[in-house]
């Protein structure tokens, strides 16, 4: 294939997200029984957990809670009765992977969009062998292609070929002038499709965060939980002093004169304000946010954010 004429780290190949799955037990994300999740566990006051699906209606007991009272049928049968529920056996784990353009970029490990599809399959391959139920959405600013969660091997499959597809269209698309907001249309989508309760991880561009973006994702976890997944690469954040540097493609070009201190110090401060900027976002939802970089290896980050301090280990 094309793929397999490019550098490593350039494009992105189903049978290397199939791979994805072999390395899972060099970092646990979710739990598993007699075992708590790192992920989850060091987080349990910000994540809802399962979730309960209704099952009957009984006559109120002592001890049940109050809250879960059926006023109808107790204004019907003029006895108190109250509602029972079972915990779900599995929840949707939902991938939003972003495929844009401006993604298409890396000084690092791979470029971004690499890595987008390297985190969304380490997390598919996770939650399936959860038994969660798992599906997506793969987006760029023209458009989506959406996978329902389902608890099959299939449907991963599914969402990683779309994403492996996506990927392997943007060499011969160049940066397209952005169209819209992809990420909060995306996020839009899944408030669309998802029930309470579900898990939505957001894998995208950390340019990609725009006023629109922030109210999605505000109005999203009111009913689901979210892990923020925020990708860049060392040359979003920091220039070096190489003289001039010229970035090109079908649809512009760009000269950056790197010897320019005053330069430099803008180009920081503007990727330290992203960064500052997803910060406040998870601190005002109280969500989880694991931010990735082209830099380094994919497991050892998520090793380094997701693994509990030795102090938080349970007796």
């Amino acid at each position: 294939m094309y793929a397999d004429m490019l550098p490593p780290g350039v494009m992105v190949s189903l049978a290397e997200l199939l791979e994805m799955r072999h390395r899972l037990d060099e970092v646990q994300l979710f739990s598993s029984p007699g075992r708590r999740s790192p992920l989850v566990g060091l987080h349990h006051s910000k994540l809802r957990g399962r979730g309960v699906d209704f099952d009957q209606v009984r006559v109120y007991q002592a001890g049940d809670d109050v809250r879960n009272i059926d006023w109808r049928v107790t204004a019907r049968t003029q006895e108190p009765h109250t509602k029972l529920f079972h915990e779900e056996r599995e929840r949707p784990v939902f991938l939003l992977v972003e495929q844009s353009p401006r993604l298409f970029f890396g000084s690092g490990l791979c470029f971004k969009s690499v890595l987008a599809a390297q985190v969304a399959a380490l997390f598919g391959w996770a939650a399936l062998a959860h038994n969660d139920r798992i599906g997506g959405l793969v987006f760029d600013d023209a458009g989506s292609s959406e996978i329902r969660p389902r608890r099959s091997k299939q449907s991963l499959l599914q969402l990683l070929g779309r994403v492996v597809r996506a990927n392997q269209q943007l060499s011969s698309r160049g940066s397209e002038p952005a169209a819209g907001d992809g990420l909060g249309l995306a996020l839009r989508r899944a408030r669309e499709v998802l029930r309470p309760g579900s898990l939505v991880l957001a894998i995208c561009d950390e340019r990609s965060l725009v006023d629109s973006a922030e109210q999605q994702f505000a109005l999203l976890a009111r009913h689901c939980d979210l892990i923020l997944l925020p990708l860049s690469d060392p040359l979003d954040h920091a220039l070096p002093a190489a003289g001039l540097l010229r970035f090109t493609d079908e649809h512009a070009r760009l000269e950056l004169d790197t010897s320019d201190a005053e330069l430099r110090q803008a180009w920081r401060e503007r990727g330290e304000a992203r960064q500052l900027r997803w910060q406040r976002l998870a601190q005002k939802l109280g969500v989880l946010l694991l931010p990735l970089s082209t830099q380094r290896d994919l497991i050892e980050q998520l090793r380094e954010q997701v693994l509990p301090h030795p102090q938080a280990q349970p007796a």
